[in-house]
């Protein structure tokens, strides 16, 4: 199995404004100088994290996946990040996974943060999704879903290599961020990646950033901090089947599940 090139975005997001921030992140992607597999953008992308769906929702024919589509194509590489979708009269906090030839799978976030009024404007998600990309199986999460080991648990159903949450996670509870994004990698014994957001939102909401990626060790690869920047990194397939060799815990957890459902859905667009 060959090595897996990722990059991520952490930036500063434009409140409610899709075009500046379609502008801002094609800057950071620019920057990235090397070929690349996969590129992560954070939670709500397009808008920052908002409870007005009503009026910033996208269609799955809309521009922000025709952007997703034409970024894909011109960069070889998968894109993924969640925005607002309108689907049949509900809203989705919805994840996208656009590859370079137009398909697209999704996820939509199955924890919808109630302290937020989340769960009363989205529609949660009821199917997991684990995505197989160029020799990877790579399971994309978003915010939330990091306080539920359940929900992102690796198993021999949908077993993963790469697992990654996008977000918008508030300054105030970093430490949980932290804590639990290292947790994930530990537990699950896969590379993890968290995509948060700087700044100050249209809520007055201050985020710190610390994007990171972990490897399955629980170890820091990637330590971002509070600025804004694209980061890229190979993860070696060799350390991981190492590893899991040597230290094949995820043989040895219980065998019953507290409700997974594993299967993507996936369109030809």
């Amino acid at each position: 199995m060959s090595d897996l090139t990722v990059s991520f975005v952490q930036a500063s997001l434009q409140w409610h404004d899709p075009a500046a921030n379609w502008a801002e992140l094609g800057q950071h992607i620019e920057e990235i100088s090397i070929p690349t597999d996969l590129i992560v953008l954070p939670e709500m992308f397009t808008t920052g994290f908002s409870m007005d769906a009503a009026n910033l929702a996208e269609t799955m024919d809309g521009p922000s996946v025709a952007w997703m589509k034409q970024l894909a194509a011109s960069r070889d590489a998968v894109v993924t990040g969640s925005i607002i979708i309108r689907d049949q009269d509900q809203y989705f906090n919805r994840l996208l996974w656009v590859r370079p030839d137009g398909m697209l799978s999704y996820y939509n976030k199955r924890h919808l943060f109630g302290v937020a009024g989340e769960k009363d404007v989205y529609t949660a998600g009821t199917e997991r999704l684990v995505e197989e990309w160029r020799g990877w199986r790579i399971c994309p999460l978003v915010c939330y879903d990091l306080r539920f080991p359940v929900w992102s648990r690796n198993s021999a159903t949908a077993p993963y290599d790469l697992l990654l949450y996008v977000a918008n996670w508030p300054a105030s509870r970093r430490t949980a961020w932290i804590t639990l994004l290292r947790a994930r990698a530990i537990e699950n014994l896969a590379y993890t990646i968290g995509v948060n957001v700087v700044g100050i939102d249209g809520n007055s909401l201050a985020y710190a950033g610390d994007s990171a990626l972990l490897d399955m060790r629980g170890e820091y690869l990637v330590e971002v901090g509070n600025h804004e920047t694209s980061i890229t990194r190979t993860l070696r397939r060799a350390d991981l089947e190492a590893f899991r060799e040597r230290f094949p815990a995820l043989h040895d957890g219980d065998a019953f599940y507290l409700g997974e459902p594993v299967s993507a859905l996936t369109h030809q667009e």
